[in-house]
């Protein structure tokens, strides 16, 4: 199995920043992507940022140019810098993995962390 813990969310101002991270650990061979999911209320999840490995980053339209993925490949860890917050960005976030294990690929999710936007 493969385990994701999800740190750094809370409340925070419009135009504020956070930095969610999470920690991969397991049973895998390898980390074939990494990346970031969120869903709000009513609303289906939809991505936030993700990165392959050896790959260049995606970003979903609504957060380019404010936030930052990036990863540490020796620490099975990827991070998520989030700038000049809007209180649309509101959800939960979700740390997301895809995993080589000995029988194949699988996605794994981590638990969730709640973001708020708001004065």
């Amino acid at each position: 199995q493969v385990q994701l813990v999800e740190s750094g969310g809370g409340l925070v101002q419009p135009g504020g920043s956070l930095r969610l991270s999470c920690a991969a650990s397991g049973s895998f061979f390898s980390i074939n992507a990494m990346g970031w999911y969120r869903q709000a209320p009513g609303k289906q999840r939809e991505l936030v940022a993700a990165m392959s490995s050896g790959g260049s980053p995606n970003y979903g339209d609504s957060v380019k140019g404010r936030f930052t993925i990036s990863t540490d490949n020796a620490k099975n860890m990827v991070y998520l810098q989030m700038s000049s917050l809007k209180p649309e960005d509101t959800a939960v976030y979700y740390c997301y993995v895809l995993a080589s294990r000995i029988s194949g690929k699988y996605n794994y999710w981590g638990q969730g962390t709640q973001v708020t936007v708001s004065s």
